[in-house]
């Protein structure tokens, strides 16, 4: 029976291994269709950062700052090309969208502590917020975090109400799960359906 059970598990862990490969793939691809040149290879860069954290953030509520340094970095560079002869002020730009974001989300950090006595966001969270600032122009980066928090609110209220799952107050949730996914959208609405705004 205990065989049986890692067997099982192993199985399980294959095949969601696999579904994340597809997915990044896919996800790369579509980057470099939608988005023409550099930008879209750098969008295949981005969208295969954002997997492996929201896979890594869902099994480990952890979000490893390796990840989010090249996806910032990642971000650095698409602005940069995406700059167009006016290289210093694109990265100037993409550097105060990052700290802005991340500093709203360092405040909700603090706002939720001082509230409920504990924390609500984790530091990972917030240099990810950066990662997205850098990325993401100011109508695209509300856009992300909704999508987002739409996201965990859908999954958690599934999770409730159609497995019976109980959900509290003290339930975890990793944010970067969510979120992550949520910026190469973001990225991907604003290079293409918003990229006249």
């Amino acid at each position: 029976m205990l065989l049986d059970s890692a067997v099982s598990s192993k199985a399980f862990v294959l095949k969601s291994n696999a579904l994340i490969v597809a997915a990044g793939g896919t996800a790369a691809a579509a980057s470099m269709v939608a988005v023409p040149g550099v930008a879209g290879w750098l969008g295949a860069g981005l969208a295969i950062i954002m997997l492996a954290i929201a896979a890594i953030d869902a099994r480990c509520f952890i979000i490893p700052d390796s990840l989010n340094v090249a996806g910032l970095a990642l971000g650095f560079l698409h602005a940069a090309a995406r700059g167009e002869g006016d290289v210093a002020s694109a990265l100037a730009a993409a550097g105060l969208r990052g700290a802005a974001l991340a500093l709203v989300f360092l405040a909700l950090r603090a706002f939720y502590e001082r509230l409920r006595g504990r924390q609500g966001i984790g530091l990972g969270d917030v240099k990810l917020a950066a990662v997205a600032g850098a990325w993401l122009g100011w109508i695209a980066m509300p856009i992300a975090i909704e999508i987002a928090a739409v996201s965990a609110l859908a999954f958690y209220a599934t999770r409730h109400f159609i497995f019976r799952r109980p959900v509290r107050a003290t339930t975890r949730l990793p944010f970067g799960l969510f979120f992550a996914p949520a910026i190469w959208l973001g990225w991907l609405l604003q290079a293409t359906v918003l990229q006249p705004f």
